[in-house]
């Protein structure tokens, strides 16, 4: 039998825990040669540069960064370095992955094995993208949508309320709902996701 590959995985997440937790799991694999960790853009292209990982494993949004944008930043940087996205409540879709040069797209709702399963296959020079992320998981209502688009066309919260002939209480229970079913926290993410979900032009 032959010598296992054993793997550079970089992990970009700005989240303490989530780097705790995917660290302890990766390190844990006899796989894993060495567990990076970057908290933003700028980080994790300085350590693609210096360690010349195999996988880098990126969220979809990185704080206020875009994980797409990450991406494209690190396969520039080093083209043999494979791109796996991870998301807690965003999508993204394979086109879009693909386009952005990452090779799988998986959910931290997975369980660990599966989670480590991905890594190991993006970095042995496969693709791993599911079904279900061949279309947007994300519902939204008609009032949803009209929010959205006004959102994406610049309109304040009471602009919003006025043109919707709603409360402007009522308008920021609508924008909460889109944040959480985009699984974004402020206006422009929600118009940069929804951009690449097709939900608006």
């Amino acid at each position: 039998m032959s010598e296992v590959r054993r793997l550079r995985v970089l992990v970009v997440d700005d989240h303490d825990v989530v780097h705790w937790g995917l660290r302890l799991l990766l390190t844990e694999q006899p796989w894993v040669e060495r567990c990076l960790a970057a908290h933003d853009g700028a980080e994790a292209l300085d350590l693609t540069r210096r360690y010349d990982p195999h996988v880098a494993l990126v969220d979809l949004f990185v704080g206020a960064e875009s994980g797409a944008e990450i991406c494209e930043s690190i396969v520039a940087a080093s083209p043999r370095t494979r791109v796996l996205f991870i998301s807690g409540a965003g999508r993204i879709s394979p086109r879009v992955a693909k386009a952005a040069g990452a090779s799988g797209f998986i959910s931290k709702d997975w369980g660990a094995h599966d989670v480590a399963m991905a890594v190991r296959m993006v970095g042995l020079g496969m693709t791993v993208f599911t079904p279900q992320e061949e279309r947007p998981a994300t519902q939204l209502s008609e009032r949803e949508h009209e929010v959205l688009d006004l959102i994406a066309a610049g309109s304040t919260n009471k602009e919003i309320a006025e043109r919707l002939f709603l409360s402007p209480h009522t308008v920021k229970e609508h924008t909460s709902t889109l944040y959480r079913k985009l699984g974004v926290r402020n206006r422009a993410e929600a118009v940069q996701r929804a951009q690449r979900l097709g939900l608006i032009g």
